[in-house]
């Protein structure tokens, strides 16, 4: 008899391969340069601004920023209009039933009824925007804790401008 690897179907001999011997593996011997400019060992910052660089150096470094109002705490202008954010929204409502309970009080500049992808249903909250925030705020006066669509509206500022000092920038 011959063994089962002496003859392959291709005409090539094929031989069962060796077993696998496992080692641990060595360590190498790296040459990195000089001892020098090797970086002290301890607790290394990663992402931007981890290292010293002059990525930010002169005017590159100044930003824009939105005028600062002379009130610290309180509802924050985006860049279009005074948003107001409404959760509670049933899951079946739309966009017509939102825009007319908000409209009554003021010119709704935009309106954004998230919907869930896999459902198709309301998220359950919706973000209405006002060109000033006199109608924002009457709008959140009148419709924070009303019924719509048989559910119970909660209606606040969706961007507030946090209270007391701000947060020191390095």
């Amino acid at each position: 008899l011959k063994p089962f690897w002496s003859s392959h179907p291709c005409g090539e001999s094929a031989r069962p391969l060796p077993a696998r011997v496992s080692r641990a593996p060595q360590p190498m011997e790296v040459d990195y340069g000089d001892e020098e400019t090797a970086k002290p060992v301890g607790q290394r910052i990663k992402g931007r601004g981890g290292e010293d660089d002059d990525r930010y150096a002169g005017r590159s470094g100044v930003f824009d920023r939105l005028p600062h109002d002379d009130d610290d705490a309180g509802p924050a202008r985006s860049i279009e209009g005074w948003v107001i954010i409404a959760s509670g929204v049933h899951e079946e409502a739309q966009e017509d039933d939102v825009f007319e309970a908000f409209a009554e009080f003021g010119d709704i500049k935009n309106l954004h009824l998230n919907l869930d992808r896999r459902t198709g249903f309301v998220k359950g909250y919706a973000f209405i925007e006002y060109e000033t925030k006199q109608e924002a705020a009457k709008a959140i006066k009148s419709m924070d804790g009303q019924v719509l669509l048989d559910q119970k509206l909660s209606v606040h500022w969706a961007f507030a401008k946090p209270g007391g000092e701000r947060r020191k920038r390095r």
